[in-house]
Parts: C-alpha cells; sequence; structure tokens
C-alpha cells in the first residue's frame, strides 16, 4: 500500500491534475470568506466591463490632491476622442479639399489632425458650401457637436462641483489636474470579471457555480459508481440469471444514449423541482451503465481464481467473498471510474443547463447556466462581453482537464503496461 500511494506522489501527470483541482477546491472553499456577497445580487444594469468602480457622488467629497501627470492630458484626449470621431475629421478635412498629408487617426496623430482641424472648420462655411458627404443637416450637426467637443479640450477640463451638505454646500471647480485616492472615496467596487447580463459580479457568481458544480459532478459521481459497482460485481460474481437479468437492464440503458435518456427524464421533471441534488441523481442513474459492465468484466476474470474458492470452500458468505477477495483487486479501477464519472456528472450539467434544462435560476448558479445566460442575453455576439462566458469555459476546460489528467496518472500506475 505504501509503495501504490508512493507511486501514485510520483506520477507527473497526476500531481499536476491533482495539483489543478485542489486549488480550485480551495478557491471555493476560500473566496466565500473574503468576498460574502451573494453571488445572485445584482450590482448594476446589464454587462459591465471588467474594473474597478467608485461612486462619483462620493468622490466630491474625498480629498482633492494635485498631481502633475506629463501624459494626462494626451490620455484624456486620446480617451475621449474615439476612432469615429477621428476619421469624421479625416473624412471633413478631404471634402474640403485641405491637405491631409501625414494626416492619420492613430494616438500619435492626434494633435496634427486637430490642428488641422482648427485651421479648417468654419460652422457658417460648412452651411453653405455644403462639401460632398456633408450635404444634409445631420452631417452638418454632427460636425458641430464635434466642433463643441474639441472647444472643450482646447479650453481645458474643468468643471462645477458642490461639495458638503445641502445647507453648507460649497461649490468649487475641478481641473484636470485634481486626482483623488479610490481607497479614500467611500463607495468603492472592484470587478475582476465584471458583471452578467443581470448586473451580478461575475468573478462572485463564477467561484460559487464552480462549487456547485463540483457539487454536482462528485453527487452524480458517487451515484453512479456505487449503482455500476453493485450491478457489476452481482452480475459478475452470480453469473446465470442474475446476470442476464441485470445485463438486460444495462442493455436497455445502453440502447438508448445516454444524454437523450438524461434529457427525457430532466424535462419530466417541472422546473421547481429541478434542484442541485434531483439533477446530480439524475445525471449519476443515467451514467452507471458502462462502470457496471467493465466491472463485470473484471469480477469474471477474478471469480474463479485460487483465493475466491478457497472462500467459498470454507463457507464464506456472498457479501464476505465479494469485499474481502474480489473488491480490493478492482479497487484501483472503481477510483479511476469515479473520477471519470465525477467529470462525465459536470459536463453533463453543463449540457443540460446550456440547453435551459439545468436547476431552478433562482436558487444558486451553475457553470451551465452562466453559459446558458450568456448565450440569451447576446454575450457572445451583440454585446461582446467575453468575461460573461470565456473564464466560465476555462473553468469548465481545467475542471476536466485536471479529472482526466489524475485520471490517466493513475491508470500508469495501476497498469503495468502503460508504465515509461
Amino acid at each position: 500500500m505504501k509503495s501504490t500511494f508512493k507511486n501514485i506522489l510520483h506520477s507527473p501527470r497526476f500531481m499536476v491534475g491533482f495539483i489543478i483541482f485542489v486549488i480550485m477546491l480551495l478557491t471555493v472553499l476560500i473566496y466565500p470568506y473574503f468576498v460574502p456577497r451573494d453571488p445572485l445580487l445584482s450590482l448594476g444594469k446589464g454587462f459591465l466591463a471588467p474594473g474597478t468602480y467608485f461612486s462619483v457622488y462620493d468622490a466630491n467629497n474625498a480629498p482633492m490632491y494635485r498631481v502633475e501627470l506629463p501624459e494626462a492630458a494626451a490620455n484624456r484626449l486620446q480617451s475621449d476622442l474615439p476612432e469615429s470621431d477621428r476619421k469624421l475629421i479625416l473624412d471633413f478635412l478631404k471634402a474640403k479639399g485641405a491637405d491631409t498629408t501625414g494626416l492619420n487617426t492613430s494616438n500619435e496623430g492626434i494633435e496634427a489632425l486637430l490642428e488641422a482641424w482648427s485651421a479648417n472648420y468654419d460652422e457658417a462655411d460648412v452651411k453653405k458650401s455644403k462639401y460632398d458627404g456633408f450635404s444634409t443637416q445631420a452631417k452638418r450637426r454632427a460636425l458641430s457637436r464635434l466642433d463643441t467637443k474639441l472647444k472643450s479640450f482646447a479650453s481645458g477640463v474643468s468643471m462645477n462641483v458642490t461639495r458638503g451638505d445641502e445647507e453648507g454646500a460649497e461649490a468649487t471647480k475641478v481641473s484636470g489636474a485634481d486626482f483623488a485616492r479610490v481607497d479614500q472615496v467611500a463607495n468603492t467596487i472592484s470587478l475582476p470579471l465584471g458583471t452578467d447580463n443581470f448586473g451580478r459580479d461575475t468573478l462572485t457568481e463564477l467561484v460559487k457555480a464552480t462549487g456547485v458544480s463540483l457539487l454536482i459532478g462528485l453527487i452524480a459521481g458517487t451515484v453512479a459508481t456505487l449503482l455500476g459497482l453493485t450491478v457489476g460485481l452481482l452480475a459478475g460474481y452470480m453469473g446465470g440469471i442474475v446476470d442476464d437479468i441485470l445485463m438486460f437492464i444495462a442493455n436497455i440503458f445502453t440502447v438508448i444514449p445516454g444524454f437523450v435518456l438524461l434529457i427525457l427524464i430532466y424535462y419530466s421533471v417541472g422546473q421547481e423541482a429541478r434542484g442541485v441534488v434531483t439533477c446530480a441523481l439524475v445525471i449519476g442513474l443515467t451514467s452507471w451503465v458502462w462502470t457496471a459492465r467493465s466491472v463485470r468484466s473484471q469480477v469474471i476474470s477474478l471469480r474463479n481464481r485460487d483465493h475466491v474458492n478457497l472462500s467459498k470452500l470454507s463457507g464464506h458468505s456472498l457479501p464476505r467473498i465479494v469485499t474481502t477477495d474480489i473488491l480490493p483487486y478492482i479497487a484501483s479501477y472503481v477510483v479511476m471510474a469515479f473520477i471519470l464519472q465525477v467529470s462525465s456528472g459536470i459536463l453533463a450539467e453543463a449540457q443540460l443547463s446550456l440547453l435551459g434544462l439545468g436547476p431552478k435560476t433562482t436558487d444558486v448558479p451553475t457553470l451551465g447556466l452562466m453559459m446558458n445566460w450568456a448565450k440569451l442575453f447576446g454575450a457572445y455576439t451583440s454585446s461582446n462581453a467575453w468575461w460573461a462566458y470565456f473564464p466560465v469555459i476555462l473553468v469548465i476546460a481545467l475542471t476536466s482537464f485536471s479529472l482526466n489528467l489524475m485520471n490517466t496518472g493513475l491508470d500508469q500506475v495501476f497498469n503495468p503496461t502503460l508504465r515509461d
């Protein structure tokens, strides 16, 4: 036993998979103590990009500091002047016939582009001349709005704010060189993965969903492994009519594709009854067949061994023969089957939830439900909110990868033909 355990610890594949799985498990267990926020609590409206958000209202009452950053004005201008505005400037200059040699819409070319605009734009001239491409009123208004924006840049960024309560309010001006420390703003929140379509913290939701999906996988894997082990041991050892009956039942499950059977059974369960445990049990009860068949084949090769026949002659009971003379010889295979069943359970839940058949959406999040929400609300397409689905895909892939890596490592340890 000690030698086997030592070989397992010296298996690189098993250890890599085990470390990845343990890191994910520790994150699921420890994260809620640092961020006890309800994962289904809405913090905003719609998809919010990853970043740190602070209350603008409370920022007005935070201490101000004057910080001279040489790049501040340029960075502000580059941020406030999007590519569409820069292209509009260049198109106007070309339509007017101005010299646009060397002008471009890159960040480095903004200064030259604005100088050319200042030298060539005249609102009265635009209304009178109606240059090609800018003859409609909508186009001329767009140029006018752009000119107003650019003039505000040129005059320096400043704004009037009111500090203090309503009675003792004090009006002051905030310039572009005024900064506030984020940790001194009363209300701030960091969202490393932004929010989902419901405005919920994606990271907190993802950690909770990972824990729930792992729980579903563990329950489903346990049910499938125990059921498959029991059927396989009885069918393989007893043989005869018992073997025929049990394999007939297994064949029925085999004829119908497992996932189709899973959908049919789970769909028949009402939405209100689709809890986490229900989901795990249904997955486990529909995925035991291959474990039972594999265990049966292993037991058939063991039931006529000398030590088993000796136990029979000694009058030992069936449970004792199975548990002491057969089960220890297939224990390693049972452990590997359990690991694969857990991985299959997690993937099955993700598939069910992606089809809209997962656990109740009002109870707890799962990895599959997060994928379903991202699909329904256009995170893949219209919103381009990669943070709402890509981390979920990554977690599912890492979980499945770590479990399969552990299984491969154990297979190398227990199967001499696969050892290097």
